[in-house]
């Protein structure tokens, strides 16, 4: 069914301020087209199957009176006490158990029936019967005084739950600038610690070098003493002793000399020979005697090693000799 269709079927419902939709099969009721129609403060949509109210329904403040009995209802909109006006409210035979706080808004109620509900004890004691005028006028009043009670009792629990949610706030905020106080605290110690620690590094580093600008003056102070005691001419005889054990440098003596002078000259005439016997020098009136001289010199050389191999050879039969003799005699 289009939008236009079913506010025409709508219009087909109104009498003078009365809208019927009794008996039409409902399973939802049509909000956003009663909405349009504000002039509308009767309302009947008993014997439907209507099982919950939307929470626009709660819109419609023109409803004087609302007939809802013979529905499905488990629970009304939390918000129905925003239908200020309602007078006369008919809940007949439906599913409620509770109404929503909200309900003791609704200060101009002057008729309620309950009846044919699964109520709880309490709302059903408040509730009482509704067989005639009388008693529904009086459920009407019990029941608003009930939820009123029923608000209260929220009412401060809410405070409560709000004074303990403040309470706890409180204390997390306190423990919370407890901790920020320790930690500040602690920065603050630490960064005293850290000036004290650098302070005594100054002093120390301040007194090792006053003991060191200091120790120079000790030291003359100490020599001062010695030499008032005495120890400086111990310690100049210690000197002159340690003097005197030094071995003086020998000195050139005039042999050694005249034998340095030999080897000059006995070097050289060997350096002229190996020239004038390995150049084209040989030839000259200077290197014929020189050569005659080295010929000679080396001629008394193999006879002087023949010699000396001879000498040797007597030698080492003379100690081997000796030796066989000793150990002949030791046997």
């Amino acid at each position: 069914m289009s939008k236009n269709t079913k506010a025409w079927s709508l219009k087909d419902k109104i009498s003078d301020n009365e809208m019927d939709l009794s008996l039409c099969n409902l399973t939802e009721v049509p909000v956003k087209e009663l909405a349009l129609f504000t002039k509308v403060t009767i309302l009947d949509l008993s014997c439907n199957n209507i099982t919950s109210l939307p929470p626009e329904f709660c819109n419609l403040t023109h409803l004087v009176k609302l007939d809802l009995s013979k529905n499905q209802l488990t629970c009304l909109p939390d918000d129905l006490g925003n239908l200020a006006g309602l007078q006369h409210l008919d809940l007949y035979n439906n599913k409620l158990s509770s109404l929503p706080i909200s309900f003791c808004q609704l200060r101009s109620l002057k008729w309620l029936d309950l009846k044919d509900n699964p109520l709880d004890a309490n709302l059903a004691n408040a509730a009482g019967d509704c067989l005639d005028e009388k008693q529904c006028k009086k459920c009407a009043t019990m029941v608003l005084k009930h939820m009123l009670l029923l608000q209260e009792e929220a009412d401060r629990a809410r405070e409560k739950r709000l004074l303990r949610e403040k309470a706890l706030e409180k204390k997390r905020e306190a423990k919370k600038r407890d901790r920020e106080a320790r930690e500040k605290e602690a920065r603050k110690r630490e960064k005293a610690e850290e000036k004290e620690k650098r302070r005594k590094e100054y002093n120390a580093q301040m007194a090792a070098a006053a003991v060191a600008q200091e120790q120079p003056k000790k030291w003359n102070e100490e020599k001062k003493t010695k030499k008032k005691n005495g120890q400086v001419s111990v310690t100049s005889s210690s000197k002159k002793s340690r003097a005197v054990t030094v071995a003086p440098k020998p000195r050139r003596s005039l042999l050694g000399v005249i034998f340095k002078m030999f080897l000059l000259l006995l070097l050289g005439v060997v350096v002229a020979a190996a020239v004038c016997r390995l150049t084209e020098l040989r030839r000259e009136d200077v290197c014929v005697p020189l050569g005659a001289a080295l010929d000679r010199g080396l001629v008394w050389a193999r006879e002087q090693e023949v010699a000396v191999r001879r000498l040797l050879g007597d030698l080492s039969s003379a100690v081997k000799d000796f030796l066989e003799s000793m150990q002949t005699s030791k046997s």
